[in-house]
């Protein structure tokens, strides 16, 4: 979870950027508190400013965070990715940044003088420090120990702007008060919940649960922390704020029978939040809020970065009956068009798929198959698509989704399951749940999955755990949240997994990936193929886009360029060095 995708770096710059009476100034028009802090009303509209500030670019954050990952190509890598990144290159210490945790501590410190029943007053202040906490979070998710500030500092007092890092373990503690307090006293009332767009209880416990799902697990898997003795404490948590929004709370699973081919996708591409699902999310609308999640990345060749999901990934997807792909004979050389044939119904709703349809040049049902010129392995995104290629140019006006019900579920499950606490009870209220809105059957599998195991570097056997991974893979897929779990998991050396695309019997060869007899695909093994033969045909040949050839020579799996690297110093990232040297007090990360 990513809440704030830019965040990056600590405080001292401010000394550099901003006049003297910066941390202690008046909000933007001077406006004091005591004038502004009247009403229940001031106090919602400030502390909806959050939402804006905390995730101002909440479509791309969400939709495109997850490119740089085991699982997703990209020809653009993230430069931080290709091994020659320094402290130098660090940015991001300034007053944007710290701004927010100051707008934060300002609404803490200054709420009080509006006239509210206690409870109002206790849910505002909850909702300011789960703001707080997750500002926090994604700190010590990037650099590890940050000085903690819970108040307004004032510009001459140097001891506080110049003190040294806290402690992961402090500061966590911290945020782990935060969350509490928020949990426990922002409201459930339905003017806060029934749209799902501003903060409730509800939405603090799924934030709860996803940090402190992260610091647990983030504790057990890199014991060079020697943080692993309270790694239980933060995966309980965890567990608690999960099963609290599932006992008490008034979501569930968008699910009905009728709608089994549709339903997981119509969540991403809803004109309104499916609120029975979402517990968080953000409107748009015509002329006042545009989004822009298939404009350019998805489905437009030209300006596009090439991104496709790779062909390790896509076998992950289960059979409908339950049972797993990678123990069929012959999985390994299975065509495309037969590849979604009886497989999890999510797959059909996040891949663009063989006989998929869409309005073309405001022309409805044209056929479309996938474009390897647009997606490098021909798994192509669908997800986050509506199915008209007039919004792959302008902005579209469907509200996105970006805390659910499902990752509560899943929250829950992972939780236990890195405690050793899962079992069939757990199980089937969760994972079984999702399966079977995706049409799988949901029994339990009885031994453990060695492609997965192997997958995740053999780093368990568990096969609880491992499922669990399998089930938030493919549930949470592009919704920012991938990177964060290789980096929880300690599996950074996942992000340089060689990248592979459909397979490909033979080179030089007409494809027909529809399956209607049509033939639109042709691998080249020259950079220019017949294009006599070719006529009408979408072809690729080596060193074109991130195309390298296919694996084996004359057939085989496309091969996708993959350029990045992997140190485990980059499990956080390195302290900007003009931080360090405007204070020595700050330290640098072991290795930078």
């Amino acid at each position: 979870m990513r809440i704030m995708k830019k965040i990056t770096f600590l405080l001292l710059a401010l000394i550099l950027f901003s006049c003297d009476d910066f941390l202690e100034r008046e909000q933007y028009d001077k406006v004091s508190s005591e004038g502004f802090f009247k009403t229940e009303n001031d106090l919602l509209l400030y502390s909806n400013s959050f939402l804006n500030t905390m995730i101002p670019d909440y479509d791309g954050g969400l939709a495109y965070g997850d490119a740089a990952v085991d699982n997703i190509t990209n020809d653009k890598v993230t430069p931080f990715y290709l091994g020659s990144w320094t402290a130098e290159q660090q940015s991001g210490w300034s007053t944007g940044v710290w701004g927010k945790l100051r707008n934060i501590n300002y609404f803490l410190d200054n709420m009080g003088t509006a006239k509210v029943d206690e409870s109002v007053a206790k849910h505002f202040e909850g909702v300011g420090r789960m703001w707080r906490a997750i500002f926090y979070f994604d700190m010590v998710r990037t650099f590890g120990g940050v000085p903690w500030y819970e108040h307004e500092i004032s510009s001459s007092d140097n001891e506080m702007l110049f003190k040294p890092r806290d402690t992961r373990e402090f500061v966590m503690g911290k945020v782990l008060e935060d969350l509490n307090f928020a949990a426990a006293n922002c409201s459930s009332n339905s003017k806060y919940v029934s749209s799902s767009n501003v903060v409730s209880k509800w939405v603090a416990l799924a934030f709860k649960a996803n940090i402190c799902l992260y610091e647990g697990t983030y504790r057990k898997y890199h014991t060079e922390l020697n943080l692993t003795s309270s790694a239980n404490t933060f995966l309980n948590e965890a567990a608690n704020a999960a099963l609290e929004i599932m006992n008490n709370g008034p979501y569930a699973l968008v699910n009905s029978p009728s709608t089994l081919q549709t339903q997981y996708r119509a969540l991403f591409t809803s004109d309104k939040l499916q609120t029975k699902e979402v517990i968080l999310g953000v409107n748009y609308a015509e002329g006042l809020r545009e989004q822009y999640v298939t404009k350019n990345y998805y489905n437009v060749t030209a300006v596009g970065e090439h991104w496709g999901v790779t062909k390790d990934f896509v076998n992950t997807y289960l059979m409908l009956d339950g049972s797993r792909f990678t123990d069929k004979p012959g999985y390994e050389t299975v065509l495309f068009k037969d590849e979604f044939n009886n497989r999890d119904l999510r797959m059909k709703q996040t891949l663009r798929y063989p006989g998929y349809k869409r309005t073309v040049s405001n022309v409805p049902n044209t056929a479309v198959p996938p474009s390897p010129q647009t997606a490098a392995t021909c798994y192509q995104f669908l997800k986050w698509s509506v199915d008209n290629d007039y919004y792959d140019s302008y902005g579209a006006y469907y509200d996105l989704p970006y805390l659910r019900y499902a990752e509560v579920l899943l929250d829950y499950a992972e939780a236990m399951a890195e405690m050793g606490k899962c079992d069939e009870t757990v199980w089937n209220k969760t994972i079984k749940l999702l399966r079977e809105r995706a049409g799988v059957n949901g029994a339990v599998p009885a031994t453990y999955d060695p492609y997965l195991a192997n997958y995740y570097m053999n780093q368990t056997t568990d096969k609880w755990i491992l499922e669990i991974r399998r089930e938030r893979g493919i549930e949470l897929i592009m919704e920012d949240r991938r990177e964060e779990d290789l980096m929880r998991w300690k599996l950074g050396n996942l992000l340089t997994k060689p990248w592979f695309g459909m397979y490909v019997p033979a080179i030089n060869t007409l494809m027909d990936l529809d399956g209607n007899g049509t033939y639109d695909f042709y691998a080249a093994d020259k950079t220019v193929p017949d294009k006599d033969k070719v006529k009408g045909v979408v072809y690729i040949a080596p060193g074109e886009g991130t195309y390298r050839g296919l694996t084996n020579g004359n057939s085989g799996y496309l091969k996708v360029l993959n350029e990045r690297v992997w140190e485990d110093k980059m499990y956080l990232k390195p302290i900007p060095r003009t931080a360090i040297i405007i204070s020595p007090n700050l330290q640098q990360n072991q290795g930078w």
